[in-house]
């Protein structure tokens, strides 16, 4: 849905090919977070912890080794220094770093093999569409006004996109709760579509779960922004209102900023530091920003944990069946299963000469998690 969502914008109202519209079941093969697209070269690189390119593919076709050695050498890729400070967004690149935004990597190398094809030109322009059509699906009116492909096909058929809160993860809420815990949601999706997601996975009750509910967060500018530059504001009718000047009860609020969130947190708990555990599943906008900004413990949900077996010491293996944990069954595949064209998310070869010996180094995606994640899990079920 959201790579038709894309296509169908780029080839409607800016013109590009139709064939971007039809997918075959393979294409999705491409998908893979950790990947970084080299906006004006029109190539798609996995890194070494170092910086080095692991892997590349010029538009959707993978690069050899050879090729690699030739236009990035054995040394890091220049812009590696900004994107390990996290910079992960700049006009020359773009990280994907969830499963949110990943469809689009395999539209724009589909779009880079289209411009080839056509006009064989070696600089890319094509960025400004792809923005426009992120634009165009997910701003904050979308839902509301039924405006892009993507609200309005959730809406329609929740039950085709949604999977349902396991029992087990609604039950580890409630008894968090009963303990005492406050319990926060903080997302970047908008009041509307967060209530869809919340009633469909959790159930009509779920504000119940929850303390504090935030919702437009714009994460991570949550964490790194300052009270006045992003004010928390209240909602009505999923409107927002007026700038509140500080936070005072626990409730449903709008924008805000990780600063004033944590001085209610201190009144709620009559705690001088009380200690905020966080879970996310994107590196860039959750995990990276609360533990660097806000230097909360972070958690964060991985689901490359269930399918990497490069990972899983031997002794692991051999458990009896029973002891595995129930989440591993009946899991759909995707995107669990482990791309072909690019390996693993964890660890990868170093592009060698023929008879060299191969050197395994670590992803710069895991040296990520090493760094900013407290604990990793594959799921919420793993935990509860």
């Amino acid at each position: 849905l959201i790579y038709d969502s894309f296509a169908h914008y780029l080839v409607t109202e800016k013109g590009y090919d139709k064939d971007l519209l039809t997918l075959a079941p393979d294409n999705l093969d491409f998908c893979c977070k950790g990947l970084v697209l080299d906006i004006e070269e029109g190539n798609f690189l996995k890194l070494a912890e170092d910086g080095t390119v692991l892997r590349a593919s010029h538009g959707t076709k993978s690069m050899t080794s050879e090729e690699i050695l030739e236009i990035y050498g054995r040394r890091e890729w220049k812009h590696f220094n900004t994107v390990s400070g996290m910079v992960s967004r700049s006009a020359k690149y773009y990280l994907y770093d969830n499963y949110f935004d990943l469809p689009g990597a395999l539209l724009c190398a589909r779009v880079v093999d289209t411009l080839d094809q056509h006009d064989g030109q070696r600089k890319y322009d094509f960025w400004k569409d792809m923005v426009a059509a992120i634009q165009h699906n997910y701003k904050i009116s979308a839902f509301k006004e039924d405006c892009g492909m993507y609200f309005p096909e959730v809406k329609n058929h929740p039950d085709k996109y949604l999977q349902r809160c396991p029992e087990s993860v609604k039950k580890w809420l409630k008894q968090l709760k009963s303990a005492g815990k406050i319990l926060l949601l903080i997302t970047s999706s908008h009041s509307d579509y967060c209530r869809l997601l919340c009633e469909h996975t959790v159930g009509s009750d779920f504000e119940e779960y929850f303390d504090v509910v935030i919702t437009n967060a714009l994460k991570p500018g949550f964490f790194s922004h300052t009270p006045n530059q992003r004010p928390f504001r209240t909602l009505e009718n999923d409107e927002e209102q007026e700038a509140l000047l500080s936070l005072d009860k626990p409730g449903w609020y709008s924008q805000g900023n990780a600063t004033q969130l944590y001085e209610l947190l201190k009144k709620m708990t009559g705690k001088m530091d009380p200690k905020v555990v966080y879970f996310g599943d994107s590196m860039h906008s959750d995990i990276f920003p609360a533990r660097h900004y806000s230097n909360w413990e972070t958690v964060f949900i991985l689901e490359e944990l269930l399918g990497d077996k490069v990972i899983v010491p031997a002794e692991a293996e051999s458990e009896p069946l029973e002891k595995k944990g129930k989440y591993e069954e009946d899991q759909p595949k995707t995107p669990y299963f482990i791309s072909k064209q690019w390996g693993s998310f964890f660890v990868d070869r170093l592009p060698g000469l023929e008879n060299a010996e191969e050197t395994l180094v670590r992803t710069w995606s895991c040296r990520c998690i090493s760094t900013y994640s407290t604990i990793a899990i594959p799921s919420l079920e793993a935990i509860a």
